[in-house]
């Protein structure tokens, strides 16, 4: 499975990784995205690109590269976007989104900080704006 530091995306990198995970051929991919090797190549080093090209390479290889920045979001938004009233759903001239909705990715990654003692469960609250009963819920559910 891929590991991700969800604060500084290489999405260049992140497609390399998950290429040699599946272990498909890179002639594979560029044809698919009817590109030359060449540039396929040079989107390792890429730390970000076209949507469209990062769509296609999200069904090729079939991850969804997108979540990686939606993780991003949910952990260093500026507080005072996350900051919302008792309700869950915050309200955009009609649109709703979700508040703070933790993947199984995010949670691995804040529980791998913990257990190599890279953050303290308090440092973890704080940075994040996890609340601490569900912090406590992932701790424990891990142990099992």
């Amino acid at each position: 499975m891929m590991k991700s530091n969800f604060k500084d995306i290489l999405i260049g990198e992140c497609i390399k990784t998950r290429i040699q995970e599946i272990g498909i051929t890179e002639a594979e991919v560029a044809r698919s995205l009817e590109t030359n090797q060449d540039e396929l190549i040079g989107y390792y080093t890429a730390q970000d690109m076209d949507v469209d090209v990062l769509l296609k390479l999200s069904k090729i290889l079939d991850y969804d590269f997108f979540r990686l920045y939606s993780q991003h979001l949910i952990l260093y938004a500026p507080a005072i976007a996350r900051e919302t009233p008792s309700s869950n759903v915050q309200k955009s001239e009609g649109l709703q989104f979700r508040k703070n909705i933790y993947t199984f990715e995010i949670i691995n990654f804040i529980l791998e900080k913990i257990e190599n003692n890279e953050m303290s469960i308090s440092e973890v609250v704080n940075a994040y704006n996890i609340p601490k009963t569900t912090l406590n819920k992932w701790i424990n559910k891990n142990k099992k």
